[in-house]
C-alpha cells in the first residue's frame, strides 16, 4: 500500500491511496488535473468527499467526465451534488481491499465526516498537523467533541489531513505552549521538512496529542496561556478550546 500526497492550489493536499495491484482511492480532489496526471493508466475504485468546499470537490465533475463509473462517497449534503453514494456516521465501507468507518465530524462544516481505516484517517479541514479547521458552520462545542473523537482514535494512525497549514501552525502552537519538548522537537522537523520542499503530512496521532495545542485543551500550560489571552478565568475545556481557535483566527506569527 502506498499513500501520496498530491499537491493542489497553494496548499491542498488530495490524497492518493494505492494497492500493489494499481488500484486506487482518491480523497478530496479539489483539481482534477494532479488525479489525471496520477492515474493516467487507471480509474480509481472511488472518490472519497469530506465536505462540500470548493478546494474539496471542485475536480470531481471532470474526474466522473473521464470515468463515469467511478462512485462518489460523500455526507448528506445538498452542496455535493455530485455523489452517488451517501455515508452517514458509523458507516462502513469496503473498497477493494480496504476497510474503512465515517465518522462525523460536525464543526468546520456541519456536515463535515472523516474517514478512519487501514491505519489511516482523512479528515479533511477537521484536524491538521498541530492545529485544526476554522468554525464556518459549527461550534466550538461541536469542534471540539469532533477532535476528541479523533484524538482517542490508535496512536499510530497516521492523520492525512488536507493542507500543508503545519509551519503556521507550529508559530501559533509555540505561542500557546513554548514550554512542550515535543512541540518544540516537531516545530523543528516541521522546518526541515519545508525547507527541502516536502509535505509535513501524513503525522501520527500521538504527536499531535502530545504537541498539538487544540487536543491538549486539559493541560494546564494550554488552559493557562488560554486564559491570560481572555483575561479571564475558563469554566471548561470547550472555552480553552473557543479561546484558542479565536486567538488562532487573529494570529500573525
Amino acid at each position: 500500500m502506498s499513500l501520496s500526497a498530491l499537491p493542489a492550489f497553494a496548499d491542498n493536499y488530495i490524497w492518493l491511496l494505492r494497492d500493489g495491484r494499481g488500484r486506487a482511492l482518491v480523497v478530496d480532489p479539489g483539481d482534477a488535473v494532479p488525479v489525471l496526471d496520477a492515474l493516467a493508466d487507471a480509474p480509481p475504485l472511488a472518490i472519497l468527499l469530506t465536505h462540500h468546499h470548493g478546494d474539496h470537490i471542485g475536480g470531481v465533475d471532470d474526474l466522473r467526465a473521464a470515468w463515469p463509473d467511478v462512485p462518489v462517497y460523500a455526507p448528506e449534503e445538498a452542496r455535493i451534488p455530485q455523489a452517488t453514494c451517501r455515508v452517514a456516521d458509523g458507516d462502513r465501507l469496503a473498497l477493494g481491499d480496504w476497510r474503512f468507518t465515517v465518522l462525523a465530524v460536525p464543526g468546520h462544516t456541519r456536515s463535515h465526516v472523516a474517514y478512519h481505516g487501514e491505519g489511516l484517517l482523512f479528515c479533511g479541514d477537521t484536524l491538521f498537523s498541530l492545529g485544526c479547521g476554522r468554525l464556518f458552520e459549527g461550534t466550538p462545542a461541536q469542534m471540539h467533541a469532533s477532535l476528541a473523537r479523533l484524538a482517542a482514535l490508535p496512536g499510530d494512525t497516521r492523520v492525512c489531513g488536507a493542507h500543508e497549514y503545519t509551519l503556521g501552525n507550529a508559530a501559533f502552537a509555540l505561542a500557546v505552549d513554548p514550554g512542550n519538548p515535543a512541540l518544540r522537537a516537531r516545530a523543528a522537523e516541521v522546518r526541515a521538512l519545508r525547507a527541502a520542499g516536502r509535505p509535513t503530512l501524513p503525522s501520527a496521532l500521538a504527536q499531535e496529542r502530545a504537541c498539538n495545542p487544540f487536543l491538549r485543551c486539559d493541560a494546564p500550560a494550554v488552559r493557562a496561556a488560554a486564559e491570560r489571552h481572555a483575561g479571564h478565568p475558563l469554566a471548561d475545556a470547550v472555552a480553552v478550546f473557543a479561546t484558542l481557535r479565536a486567538w488562532k483566527d487573529g494570529f500573525r506569527g
